[in-house]
């Protein structure tokens, strides 16, 4: 009796080094999470008096919106904000459709080179894309779908400050992260027993059919993963979409150009030499363009986690 009271000391002793030490982790990962947020709202609703006070750190000591008056004026925030939502929808949309057709190929319709073409795509996961920006850049700027266009029209056509860019890197599965999309939607038609489309085409279905009346239906978990990660990277992104777009109301060209366009707003006035105030309007800004998808993340957490419990995405 006295060793396994003994036992269940040391185990009782073990378990709750175990619950503090995930209660540390847990911790120190929200904190790394949370901080930058916190620090942003902390910034926007300070007073530009707050910014050289000794005793300011966290909480101001006077509140103010002016940094999201100037941040929403000189942002068009609301016209920035349908732009952005509407591009970050279409492509997230058309890059679904794509990399799920992409994705059941490989997993399904095995062909001379498949495993060939999808190292490829694994390829296209670990280079970076600054690898292929020139060509991708020259391409886009005197597009001519291998000598069609200027066969029909006389030259090529320049789809840079388009959507066009986006649009075509969606519809053919080349767009932002959209190896990773294809490799989850291969990795969930694996795992979907064979014997389910086989009952399918001795009833008569074609690919086609079989593919969207009995694959697709089921790779519901796998759909809402990687809907909800196209939109999500499509909105944050900055590297392509400021190289696409040079000119367009969109999140990422308007925080970039963000403390220019309010220097020249203020003019001749002393916080347009003032760094720390553009720092703090720049916060604020960042803030506005996070602010929807924090707003979708509450709304969506749920399915999100469920999704991703289900298509088995680790790691």
């Amino acid at each position: 009796m006295l060793i396994l009271a003994r036992l269940l000391s040391v185990e009782s002793w073990k378990r709750w080094i175990w619950s503090f030490i995930r209660l540390v982790l847990i911790a120190g990962l929200s904190f790394v999470i949370l901080y930058p947020i916190i620090q942003k709202i902390s910034t926007a609703i300070k007073a530009k008096t707050d910014l050289y006070s000794p005793i300011v750190v966290w909480i101001p000591e006077h509140y103010s919106l002016e940094n999201f008056k100037n941040a929403i004026s000189i942002m068009d925030y609301w016209k920035t904000l349908l732009n952005t939502f509407t591009l970050s929808a279409t492509t997230t949309i058309l890059t679904a459709l794509s990399c799920a057709l992409a994705g059941y190929a490989f997993a399904r319709l095995k062909f001379k080179g498949s495993n060939l073409l999808f190292a490829g795509v694994i390829l296209t996961i670990m280079v970076p894309p600054t690898t292929i920006l020139i060509p991708m850049y020259l391409n886009l700027k005197d597009f001519s779908l291998m000598g069609i266009i200027p066969f029909i029209t006389g030259k090529p056509v320049n789809l840079l400050n388009s959507y066009w860019p986006f649009i075509l890197t969606s519809i053919t599965a080349n767009s932002l992260k959209a190896g990773l999309y294809i490799f989850i939607f291969r990795q969930f038609f694996r795992g979907i027993p064979r014997e389910v489309e086989e009952a399918a085409y001795m009833d008569g279905a074609s690919v086609g059919q079989t593919f969207l009346r009995i694959m697709l239906p089921n790779a519901i978990p796998s759909i809402i993963t990687v809907l909800l990660f196209s939109f999500v990277w499509q909105w944050n992104d900055s590297f392509f979409t400021t190289t696409y777009l040079t000119s367009s109301n969109v999140m990422s060209t308007q925080l970039s150009s963000l403390p220019y366009n309010l220097s020249i707003v203020l003019g001749n006035d002393a916080s347009a030499k003032d760094p720390f105030y553009l720092s703090m309007v720049q916060d604020t800004g960042i803030l506005l363009a996070i602010l929807p998808l924090i707003i979708l993340y509450l709304f969506v957490q749920r399915y999100f986690v469920e999704s991703i419990e289900r298509s088995g995405l680790v790691g």
